[in-house]
């Protein structure tokens, strides 16, 4: 055990060096993982054509043949999560008995919160329910008051305990590792109960660089998302040309601003945005209750969370499933997402978590989400399902069912007052998601590619986060959506072994952990 604060010094570190007159710090993962993404921009923006195809064949392929690999790893990670909780490993505090949160309740959750899922809340917010209330799962009849409130649930589901967990998962194993280990806040450090100090070497590396494809793909795909959703909305709104031109430009602009945030690092950049942005969401919600069908949204909330627990389990089981659709387009695309997005926002919130106990971190981090996302998409998704089967309402449902996802949001706002109020501020919320998800992402995979250095050289920063900008355009370029998915799908597989592997590990840590402070 090593006190704390103290941190190992890693076999393999180096000086930093110069490249092309910067300072860099270059271990293995930063080289290979450098190459191998640059190497994938050049191949997708000059073949977009085939990229296009390839995208397409991958997600396939893995939807079909490896669904009940994520549906097994969410259902483990997300039980995991709760028998810690409730066990006396819950117990531990992440830095020692001793240590003290470095945030605030409400601050701590504003940041964890706005790098997690602030960009699909916005742009999955009204039409996924509305997809399946036109295609719901399990057999249900579509069109129906069930459909309507099951519609609300599976999109719970989707963004609820299961996908919290794969979070919780991998923050918990690097806080309990960084902070009462002293190991550096890197994926591989989880791995010393089962690699040993071969977890310094190649099999760390490969570890880390699995990490850094999937956070920035899991990443690039939110950001793609994010930016379809952004001019969507000018071009409704403002009549700006909706086309790869415009989604290229805004990318450019919005990483270019997330740049700056990078520059100033989490305490003052990330944080404030963090904080301006939940404010910003919590008014926008408001509204939303209050301009629209108050009590329908209220009982969509109330019936949403009643389904949510009485769909949980078959919604979670993978075998006999008839709804092939729904499992595979859209649980085992998130499943994978989730996963993808674990390496960034795992590591994140165990950056912002230490002096928290195992218990209050597992609470905050599953619970506190989940009832947030209800909330949010019981009002989104609420007033959206009340226009359509009451009033009458279909312009959010034709542009669900022709797929135009994107616009679904501003539709839904074309009925309630203060429309183009409503929609600017919620292109605005996107855009700031976008760059808190941006910055915070960057500074994470820097943090991992240089071996858990939290005050690597400014450049690399610089670096990823314009990396992070680039793998976005190609991946819009070469197929939109689709390639998106296929993105997230592809990156989300490897590491969903490694995230079964942390599991284990940090099982074994607390245990030694809970023995050693009962002088076992």
């Amino acid at each position: 055990m090593h006190e704390e604060g103290q941190q190992i010094q890693l076999p393999h570190e180096r000086e930093y060096r110069k490249l092309f007159g910067l300072e860099i710090y270059l271990t293995p993962v930063f080289v290979i993982s450098s190459i191998v993404i640059l190497i994938f921009i050049v191949g997708a923006l000059v073949f977009q054509e085939s990229a296009t195809k390839l995208f397409g064949d991958i997600r396939t392929w893995l939807t079909t043949n490896l669904d009940w690999l994520f549906m097994i790893t969410a259902n483990l990670v997300f039980l995991f999560c709760l028998v810690v909780a409730v066990s006396p490993l819950g117990k531990v505090r992440l830095g020692g008995a001793d240590a003290k949160p470095e945030y605030s309740n409400l601050t701590w959750l504003a940041m964890l919160f706005a790098s997690g899922v602030g960009i699909g809340l916005l742009f999955f917010g009204v039409s996924e329910p509305m997809y399946y209330l036109a295609n719901p799962p399990l057999g249900i009849d579509a069109g129906t008051a069930e459909a309507a409130t099951v519609g609300i649930s599976a999109t719970v589901f989707h963004w609820g305990l299961h996908g919290w967990a794969i979070y919780g998962v991998v923050g918990l194993a690097l806080g309990y590792f960084a902070y009462n280990r002293g190991f550096p806040l890197t994926i591989r450090s989880a791995f010393h109960p089962l690699l040993g100090d071969r977890v310094w070497g190649w099999p760390g590396h490969i570890i880390d660089t699995f990490a850094i494809f999937a956070g920035l793909f899991g990443l690039a795909t939110s950001l793609g998302l994010g930016v379809q959703q952004v001019t969507s909305g000018m071009n409704y709104l403002f009549d700006v040309p909706a086309n790869s031109t415009t989604m290229v430009v805004l990318i450019v602009v919005i990483t270019a601003i997330a740049l700056t945030s990078v520059m100033t690092g989490i305490n003052v950049g990330i944080k404030r945005l963090s904080q301006f942005n939940i404010v910003l969401a919590f008014l926008l919600l408001l509204a939303v209750i209050i301009l629209g069908p108050t009590l329908y949204i209220f009982r969509s909330m109330f019936d949403g969370l009643v389904s949510y627990g009485a769909k949980i389990v078959p919604l979670s089981n993978w075998i006999g499933r008839e709804d092939t659709g729904f499992f595979h387009g859209w649980t085992t695309f998130y499943w994978a997402w989730w996963i993808a997005w674990a390496p960034f926002v795992g590591t994140f919130i165990a950056r912002i978590s230490k002096g928290r106990t195992v218990r209050q971190f597992v609470i905050f981090v599953l619970l506190i989400p989940t009832l947030l996302c209800l909330i949010w998409f019981g009002a989104f998704g609420g007033t959206a399902l009340q226009q359509h089967l009451v009033d009458g309402y279909t312009g959010v449902t034709e542009n669900v069912a022709a797929w135009k996802l994107e616009i679904a949001l501003f539709k839904m706002f074309d009925e309630l007052p203060w429309t183009r109020l409503l929609s600017s501020v919620a292109m605005l919320l996107t855009i700031i998601f976008f760059v808190t998800s941006s910055d915070s992402g960057s500074l994470i995979i820097d943090t991992i590619a240089a071996g858990g250095k939290m005050d690597a050289p400014k450049p690399q920063r610089v670096f990823w986060c314009t990396i992070e900008g680039l793998v976005a355009i190609a991946l819009l370029l070469g197929g939109g959506l689709k390639s998106l998915q296929a993105a997230s799908l592809a990156s989300g597989f490897p590491f969903a072994i490694v995230l079964l592997g942390m599991a284990v590990c940090v099982w074994i840590g607390l245990r030694q952990e809970t023995r050693n402070s009962h002088g076992g």
